[in-house]
C-alpha cells in the first residue's frame, strides 16, 4: 500500500443548462456535505447558456452563501455538456475534481464513498458505480439500461479495464491527469473519451464503488437520448483504436514524464 494521498482541495465541477429549479437544491447538498479530514471544497459552476433562470439562480445562491467558495463560469452559447466540463476541469486548482450534474440523481454525500480509495492512496481515478452494492436506485427505462450495459461493455473490450458503469457522472479524477487530457467531446461523448483516454495513462490506477442513484424521466428534465447512444459507440471506437497517445496529451514534457509511446 502506497501512503496515505494528500487533499487540500476537492474542485467540483458542475454543468448546468436550464437547471433553474434544481441548481439551488444541489448546491445546498454540496455545501452542507462534510468531507473527510479537512478538505475544503472548489465548486465550479458552469452555465452553457441557459434559456431559463439557471443565471439568476447561481447568483443569488453565490451571495446568499459567501462562505461556499464558488466559481461561476459562463458560455454565451450553447456548446454541450462535455464543453461545459472542459472549461470547468480547464479552471479546477483542487488536487483531485469530481463531476457534479446540476439536478439531483447523485448524492453530494457520496463523495466520501469515491474519495476513500484516493485517501489511502491506491487510486488515481474512481468511478460511481450505479450498479454495485446495496444502494438505492430508482429503476426507470429498461431499454437504457440495456444500452448503458452494452456501451460500458464495448468501453471495456477496448480499454482492457473492467467498468460496471462508464456511463455515470459520478468520476472523480486526479487533476493534473485530466488536464493533459486532449478532451474533444462537446456532449455526452465525454465519458466514452474520457474514458478511453484516462486507461491508456500507463500505471493509472482506476478504482469503481457502488453509488446511489435518483434517476428523472424525460418530464423532469431528463436529456440524454437514443441519438447519443450512437455517438458514444463512434467514440469508444475512435478514442480506444483510432486515437494515438501523443495525440491525448496536450504537453510533450508530460508524454516523457509518464513514459508514453506512441
Amino acid at each position: 500500500m502506497e501512503e496515505n494521498s494528500i487533499i487540500h482541495k476537492l474542485s467540483i465541477v458542475i454543468p448546468a443548462y436550464n437547471e433553474g429549479r434544481t441548481v439551488h437544491l444541489i448546491l445546498d447538498k454540496v455545501r452542507k456535505t462534510l468531507l473527510p479530514n479537512g478538505i475544503e471544497k472548489e465548486v465550479i459552476i458552469v452555465n452553457d447558456c441557459s434559456k431559463d433562470n439557471t443565471e439568476e439562480a447561481i447568483k443569488n445562491y453565490i451571495s446568499n452563501h459567501p462562505e461556499l467558495n464558488i466559481r461561476y463560469l459562463k458560455h454565451e452559447v450553447n456548446k454541450g455538456k462535455g464543453a461545459a466540463l472542459h472549461t470547468g476541469i480547464e479552471h479546477a486548482s483542487g488536487e483531485f475534481l469530481i463531476i457534479q450534474d446540476a439536478d439531483l440523481e447523485y448524492d453530494p454525500d457520496e463523495y466520501v464513498l469515491l474519495l476513500k480509495p484516493i485517501l489511502i492512496g491506491q487510486a488515481d481515478v474512481v468511478y460511481g458505480s450505479r450498479f454495485m452494492g446495496g444502494n438505492p436506485n430508482r429503476r426507470l427505462f429498461f431499454f437504457h439500461s440495456i444500452g448503458n450495459k452494452f456501451l460500458t461493455f464495448l468501453s471495456n473490450l477496448f480499454s482492457n479495464i473492467n467498468l460496471t458503469d462508464m456511463e455515470t457522472c459520478y468520476k472523480l479524477f486526479r487533476t493534473s491527469m485530466v488536464q493533459q487530457l486532449v478532451l474533444k467531446e462537446k456532449r455526452f461523448g465525454f465519458e466514452p473519451e474520457v474514458t478511453a483516454k484516462m486507461a491508456r495513462i500507463p500505471n493509472v490506477r482506476i478504482y469503481e464503488v457502488g453509488i446511489s442513484y435518483y434517476g428523472r424521466t424525460y418530464a423532469e428534465g431528463k436529456k440524454i437520448n437514443w441519438k447519443d447512444g450512437f455517438r458514444a459507440i463512434y467514440c469508444i471506437l475512435k478514442y480506444n483504436v483510432f486515437t494515438t497517445k501523443k495525440q491525448m496529451f496536450k504537453n510533450r514534457a508530460y508524454i516523457a514524464a509518464e513514459n508514453i509511446k506512441a
